[in-house]
């Protein structure tokens, strides 16, 4: 793999696009996001798109070619220095045959999202260039942790991340370095198979999610297995499984390292001699710290967890 492009630390006063690549958004969503945005010294620009709803069966932020058009718009605009998604939800595997990276290579940005956006940042990857996994603008409205956004903007402005994380009955010891690679679990499996997955050869596999069946979550897992993912990677983190089983009969948000969950994905990899580090602060949580997809890491899984970037 070539080496990777890490965009540019931002300055005071530039400009963020905010869009909808997936899901639909209320304004009332976005209000505080915006601020934080701005109180950081950005400016927030917003895709045309943003408010936009489209219902095909799913109530998305516009049409596939107007959430198409405010992606590359984000991404090639050379007055916009950082692509922030406004949220998750469903929609953004309709993009990726009609992403444009023609400015953007002149010009590479910070690309910010998590979930559904995970695609998205699979295609940036194979391109060759990072991204930062962590939330989006309207879960700051959620009243979510504040170094979670305090750390993404660190990273923005040019500081790297580095975590201790909590010692979890289902880690394996050991140490690994490499690429960090992935984000939510139903989409790292949904691209499986396609010209968009993740290049899993000597990586760190960071995976979460929420709201599965945990019949569905080793589906999901048997599936990396079949196509040879673990035995192909080099390390595992294993970040927030959030509102497993029914999401719906769940509704405490903050439950989100489901034990049955880690249990699972535990059996799934106990034939590997990967190291793995469960509870990473990563996903559909409360405090959901950022992760620099494509950025070689040291991770250290025992006694002590490290993962330095």
């Amino acid at each position: 793999m070539k080496a990777m492009i890490f965009p540019k630390s931002l300055k005071k006063g530039d400009r963020i696009a905010v869009i909808s690549p997936a899901g639909a958004v209320e304004e009332s969503q976005l209000e505080k996001g915006l601020k934080l945005i701005q109180a950081n010294g950005f400016e927030p620009v917003l895709g045309k798109n943003v408010y936009t709803k489209f219902s095909n069966g799913y109530l998305y932020a516009g049409t596939e070619a107007e959430r198409t058009d405010a992606l590359n718009w984000a991404l090639n605009d050379n007055e916009i220095s950082a692509v922030w998604a406004s949220r998750g939800g469903y929609g953004c595997q309709h993009l990726l045959e009609g992403i444009k990276l023609t400015e953007f290579s002149k010009n590479p940005k910070w690309f910010i999202g998590y979930s559904d956006n995970t695609v998205i940042q699979s295609y940036l990857l194979k391109k060759g260039f990072a991204s930062i996994h962590a939330q989006t603008v309207k879960t700051s409205g959620f009243g979510v942790s504040s170094k979670s956004y305090e750390q993404t903007f660190d990273i923005l402005n040019g500081k790297m991340p580095h975590y201790s994380v909590e010692k979890n009955q289902y880690n394996k010891p050991g140490k690994a370095e490499g690429i960090i690679v992935g984000g939510n679990l139903a989409l790292i499996y949904a691209l499986l198979g396609t010209p968009y997955s993740f290049d899993f050869k000597d990586k760190i596999l960071f995976i979460e999610d929420i709201g599965e069946k945990f019949y569905a979550l080793d589906r999901m897992l048997m599936s990396l297995e079949l196509a040879g993912v673990f035995r192909k990677i080099k390390g595992l983190i294993v970040g927030g499984m959030t509102l497993m089983e029914d999401e719906k009969e769940n509704k405490n948000y903050n439950e989100s390292f489901d034990e049955f969950a880690c249990k699972i994905i535990s059996e799934r990899i106990a034939r590997y001699d990967f190291p793995a580090v469960f509870g990473f602060p990563n996903g559909h949580i409360f405090d959901n710290r950022p992760l620099i997809i494509g950025a070689n890491i040291k991770m250290k899984s025992g006694d002590i967890c490290k993962i330095e970037f």
